[in-house]
């Protein structure tokens, strides 16, 4: 298992950071992952056999967000 701490840009409320939990959770390869409103970046264990950072960083994006 891998980790990456991604910034988000555009999360606003708590619903922002609930959605993007569960987007990024439903990602084959994701074994968990965290989202903070507070510090505006999500923290993801996955399995980088089976998806790398820059299909995270994809994902983030078709939910509407920025991720760095």
């Amino acid at each position: 298992m891998k980790e990456v701490c991604l910034k988000i840009k555009g999360m606003h409320c708590e619903g922002c950071s609930t959605r993007l939990t569960k987007v990024l959770n439903s990602q084959d390869g994701v074994e968990e992952a965290k989202v903070s409103l507070e510090k505006a970046e999500a923290n993801i264990k996955f399995d980088d056999s089976q998806i790398g950072v820059d299909e995270l960083k994809e994902a983030v994006e078709d939910a509407g967000f920025e991720a760095e």
